[in-house]
């Protein structure tokens, strides 16, 4: 037992270091630089490992998108696969498997982004590939109509074919009814089949442009030096004016909205999620530590009420992100253990945010959850990719990338009242939106309400 004290008092005190340490060393590792085009560049030496990232994030993702043609972003994503005058179709991947390397990309509600990771004497073969096909993507139509089954056929796999995930987008959509969080980043199917090579290559040249988008390469390099190489490769494309990004606000919430969706599951799920302020409100933080406290593993709130003690849940837990664009949802879930009721596992669920209402975690939760957070934030940067994605989100949402160096300062300052009263504050029942998962024999699947 007294061991067990010593490793936990060296383990905080050793997370405690690394956060300050780590705090201050991104900050000095990185390197900030705008070309006359616009492009933002951000060079990270970490000279631990010859290897090195490269990452281009774009401004765009699916809250850019307008009603009728959801999707949009992520099909752009796809397409960005498919050849350029120099590199044709297949060859970019292909390129950079042959030197060593994987890449990939993902797109979000706020971002789409790109990344390669090679050998840190290839970073100029990345950095040729990404200027290029920023210049000059070929949309073929064949290749767009090709591509969009493809995404069709990955809708399917990942939410019409996934019971938890179609009811996740089918809360956001009712959750979020004018704010284009409303609609999903993969598109819905009408949305895909109406969408054009045309409607792919305005987007294209409105959000691919270098004043939209920030370069990063993290890794064993020296910035003086790749600095000129980057100018020489992307200083040539010009900018172009922006559109306008008029986001609609979404209106104060004046009631409880439920979703009933009967698809083919295993079991019961059960979601209810809150509007939640972004990064630009202080309340972000103690959020963030409340997450912690009422889902971080087996000792948190949530699993040891709903799933250890009650056995009424297989698995429980909360999500929330404070590195978003607008403020979007802070969501609990539960899934339903075999002969347990939906409306007993749903109310048990608020008994626990209740709790929290009522009286402030203990100390000894508070302390744990920063530890936990903190944990996740430092171990995270020991990863050049990690870096350079944690670096890109805060940068790419509007929070800028100094935010990665001041995280975890305002974390420092939030205290078992600030928990308390954020609890109070923003999960209340007017506000709260209710997903309801119900499973039903495969020849009667099909979902109690329409999405708009």
């Amino acid at each position: 037992m007294r061991v067990s004290l010593v490793a936990r008092v060296v383990a905080f005190t050793l997370i405690v270091l690394l956060s300050t340490d780590r705090s201050t060393v991104l900050a000095a590792e990185t390197k900030e630089f705008i070309l006359e085009n616009g492009l933002k560049v951000l060079l990270v030496e970490v000279p631990k490992a010859p290897v090195v990232t490269v990452q281009i994030w774009y401004k765009v993702g699916s809250r850019n998108e307008v009603m009728g043609r959801a999707g949009l972003s992520h099909m752009l994503e796809h397409m960005m696969f498919k050849g350029t005058p120099k590199h044709p179709k297949g060859a970019f991947s292909r390129t950079i498997r042959k030197n060593g390397g994987n890449d990939n990309a993902f797109t979000s509600q706020d971002y789409t982004a790109y990344f390669e990771n090679l050998a840190a004497d290839r970073v100029e073969l990345a950095l040729a590939l990404e200027a290029d096909r920023l210049r000059g993507l070929l949309l073929d139509e064949k290749e767009f109509q090709l591509e969009r089954d493809v995404v069709k056929e990955e809708r399917r796999l990942r939410t019409e074919d996934d019971p938890q995930s179609f009811l996740v987008e089918s809360l956001f959509a009712q959750a979020f009814l004018m704010h284009p969080y409303h609609w999903p980043i993969i598109g819905w199917f009408p949305d895909l089949d109406a969408m054009t090579r045309e409607d792919l290559k305005r987007h294209y040249d409105a959000y691919y442009v270098p004043n939209n988008a920030t370069l990063i390469v993290a890794g064993d390099i020296k910035a003086d030096t790749l600095l000129p190489t980057i100018t020489r490769l992307f200083a040539s494309i010009p900018k172009r004016p922006l559109p306008s990004q008029q986001v609609v606000a979404e209106p104060e919430q004046r009631g409880e909205r439920r979703i009933v969706v009967k698809r083919d599951a295993q079991l019961p799920f059960v979601m209810a999620g809150y509007r939640a302020p972004n990064y630009t409100e202080a309340d972000s933080y103690p959020l963030t530590i409340l997450e912690s406290i009422l889902s971080q593993g087996k000792s948190s709130r949530l699993y040891r009420s709903l799933v250890y003690e009650q056995k009424a849940a297989l698995a429980a837990g909360a999500e929330y992100s404070l590195l978003q664009a607008d403020p979007e949802l802070f969501y609990f879930y539960a899934v339903v253990a075999p002969g347990r009721k939906v409306e007993d596992v749903e109310q048990a669920l608020y008994r626990e945010i209740e709790k929290l209402q009522a009286a402030p975690p203990t100390a000894q939760e508070l302390q744990r959850a920063k530890n936990q957070v903190e944990a996740s934030y430092v171990f995270g940067q020991d990863s050049n990719f990690r870096q350079a994605m944690l670096l890109g989100q805060a940068e790419t949402v509007g929070a800028g990338w100094r935010h990665a160096g001041q995280f975890l300062e305002r974390l420092h300052g939030v205290t078992a009242e600030d928990v308390q009263r954020v609890a109070r504050r923003y999960f209340v029942s007017d506000a709260r939106t209710v997903g309801i998962l119900i499973p039903t024999p495969p020849q009667q699947s099909a979902s109690a309400s329409e999405v708009p």
